[in-house]
């Protein structure tokens, strides 16, 4: 059984959240409920997936499906916030199974052509077959009753949106991390350190009390339990990075120097030929089996 929590709603306009912790990649996963309609989206759902064995394993979804049945919601969205590195997506096996419409945000066509390049596949990829809609910044549309604003984010990867949820949710996937942590990393190719600055900064010019649910966490040697809720205000005020008014400068430099520190995520090679396909495996070759390509001594 995953670990969640769910933030319920603050009144009129607000949402129920619930998370739900993926410990394999540390990722959050997010249902989010319209109290008044039982209305839902789901946000960044992780699909199992053994790098070793490259085999998927749909428990973890199977387990959000059966609370989402139990609590009565019905699903409208199934939502990404961007094409992930460290764990594949559940967008096309969700939307099949929901018949929910799948969404991410429209510069996932310049992703894909970036990654065409890299993996040597040049016609690989076509979002607009894989995804029924794609959100450009400042899109705006509804969960149940609540309304939804898209913001471009930046940073992490080139095309990152955030989703502004009611009056006091936004779900800010690899932007922030907790305040005593800090935020995401910038190097993967066609990331930014400056750009997820100025995404930081726009994040922190929501209302204050604006509940920020972010994308990863992994614990501390302090804080052994993993935690994805904070406010604007707490980030503001605390972020290991750039609380208390930490200018661009300043931040680039120390997030570069910390982004050459790390290793690549054990599943991106894999997976984002499948992300930037929903989820969706390659098409079968003549003995009816999906194959992935990895590139060797390119990063």
């Amino acid at each position: 059984m995953a670990l969640s929590r769910t933030s319920p709603s603050h009144g009129p306009g607000s949402a129920d959240v619930t998370g739900f912790y993926d410990a394999d990649s540390g990722s959050i996963q997010y249902l989010v409920v319209d109290p008044s309609t039982k209305k839902g989206a789901l946000i960044d759902v992780v699909m199992g997936f053994d790098p070793a064995s490259a085999s998927l394993n749909p428990a973890s979804v199977e387990e959000i499906l059966r609370f989402i049945s139990s609590e009565q919601v019905e699903i409208e969205w199934v939502l990404d916030t961007h094409p992930h590195a460290d764990h594949l997506m559940a967008s096309y096996f969700l939307g099949q199974r929901l018949g929910a419409p799948n969404a991410i945000g429209t510069r996932i066509k310049e992703i894909a052509e970036l990654w065409r390049g890299l993996y040597h596949l040049p016609h690989a990829f076509d979002p607009d077959r894989d995804f029924a809609r794609l959100f450009a910044d400042g899109d705006r549309f509804s969960i149940g009753s609540l309304p939804v604003r898209v913001m471009l984010s930046p940073g992490h990867t080139l095309g990152s949106i955030t989703y502004v949820v009611g009056e006091d949710a936004a779900f800010v996937h690899d932007t922030f991390m907790q305040p005593d942590v800090g935020t995401a990393r910038a190097d993967f190719p066609g990331g930014s350190a400056a750009e997820l600055y100025q995404s930081l900064q726009a994040i922190l010019a929501l209302p204050k009390q604006t509940r920020l649910f972010v994308g990863h966490d992994y614990g501390t040697d302090y804080r052994k339990q993993p935690a994805w809720e904070s406010t604007v205000i707490e980030q503001r005020r605390h972020n290991a990075h750039i609380g208390g008014g930490v200018g661009q400068d300043a931040y680039v430099e120390r997030r570069e120097a910390r982004d050459k520190s790390l290793r690549l995520p054990d599943r991106m090679l894999h997976v984002l030929q499948m992300n930037l396909r929903a989820g969706r495996a390659p098409d079968p070759e003549a003995d009816g089996k999906s194959y992935l390509k990895i590139p060797l001594n390119k990063f």
